[in-house]
């Protein structure tokens, strides 16, 4: 009886020994003990000029070091040619998938394309691509929604006044930009007429048409005008430099419209420096904690939620469950939309935390 139970002990640690090592040891590659290679990810910024990519770098780092990968960001400083030698810095490193926030839509589509050639998947974060381009899915927020949210809160306050406004935005054939305007301009508009969104978003598109053509544009049945677009490149400064002449031509505003939170500080320095008071600040999509802080003083009126934070988890989500759940790459919709929402001071505590 003895000799049995000593043998049992014997067997029952020979056998502890072999379950811890079992467990999740790493060798010094970075390799599991059953052979498992650690995931690696790389990240392609088009930029970290401003808080909202700085956020969208962090969260990715953030989001994917908890799933244990290793993560390599890659910044291209605003240039196409640096972008496209990021990408080709990860196709030649083996990444397991490329997370890419791109400079310019079509410049994007060759490096992406070899990187599916490689057998590597692309997931876009906050820009989508040109036509043709073989990535997995593009992640951002809803633009076209958040802009309308947007916009119907903005008719809803105005009631039956005139709105005199000029629009701030980002750059020249931008399509998150002009996602962001119309849908402003559709929400607008269907708040003030009464039509269906259907045909709001029609009648947007009109009034963006002549806008971009003209410079200005008005529906007058929703009494609403835009006086003038200025191009302030998404960032504070030239928000501000954008802003001045407009503001100057226009001392009759009730509202500055922009695609962008920074773009829109910018122009309230601008009307500060004018000795102008009074006129609304109406963001189609950002989600700066900056803003929402002006929100709760009742200084700036509502922006639509863009959180860098959520998209990132998104994306994270989304690379998981094909690198670690095995699911297919191409089983994705083009476009992956975060949830829309107007912040405005009656709701700004609720989505505060996700502000960057």
């Amino acid at each position: 009886m003895k000799k049995k139970g000593l043998l049992t002990l014997i067997l029952g640690l020979v056998m502890a020994m072999l379950v811890v090592g079992c467990g999740s040891s790493k060798d010094s590659a970075g390799n599991d003990s059953s052979g498992g290679k650690k995931i690696k990810v790389g990240f392609a910024i088009k930029t970290q000029d401003s808080p909202y990519f700085v956020s969208l770098v962090k969260a990715v780092q953030e989001n994917a070091k908890k799933e244990g990968w290793d993560v390599t960001v890659l910044d291209a400083n605003g240039s196409t040619s640096k972008e496209a030698e990021n990408m080709e810095t990860f196709i030649a490193r083996g990444m397991d998938l490329i997370f890419l926030d791109s400079v310019e839509p079509d410049a994007a589509v060759p490096s992406i394309n070899k990187a599916a050639e490689a057998g590597i998947g692309v997931i876009n974060l906050d820009s989508g691509v040109g036509e043709g381009a073989k990535d997995i899915t593009t992640v951002y927020s809803d633009n076209k929604q958040n802009g309308r949210l947007v916009g119907l809160t903005y008719a809803e306050k105005m009631g039956d006044q005139d709105i005199k406004a000029i629009i701030l935005s980002g750059a020249k054939g931008n399509v998150a930009g002009a996602e962001r305007r119309t849908g402003l301009f559709a929400g607008i508009i269907e708040g003030r007429t009464g039509v269906s969104e259907e045909k709001a978003w029609e009648l947007a598109l009109a009034f963006d048409s002549e806008l971009l053509s003209k410079g200005k544009a008005t529906n007058a049945e929703a009494k609403f005008t835009v006086a003038g677009q200025g191009w302030g490149a998404w960032t504070e400064e030239q928000g501000l430099t954008a802003a001045e002449d407009l503001i100057t031509a226009n001392r009759d505003l009730t509202t500055v419209l922009g695609e962008n939170d920074q773009m829109l500080f910018g122009a309230m320095t601008a009307l500060g420096n004018a000795g102008i008071e009074g006129v609304d600040i109406v963001a189609a999509a950002d989600g700066a904690k900056a803003a929402y802080d002006l929100i709760k003083e009742g200084t700036y009126f509502a922006t639509g939620e863009n959180s860098p934070y959520k998209v990132a988890q998104l994306g994270v989500k989304i690379a998981k469950e094909i690198l670690v759940d095995g699911k297919d790459m191409w089983s994705y919709d083009d476009i992956t939309l975060t949830e829309p929402a107007a912040v405005t001071k009656e709701n700004v505590e609720e989505y505060y935390e996700f502000g960057f």
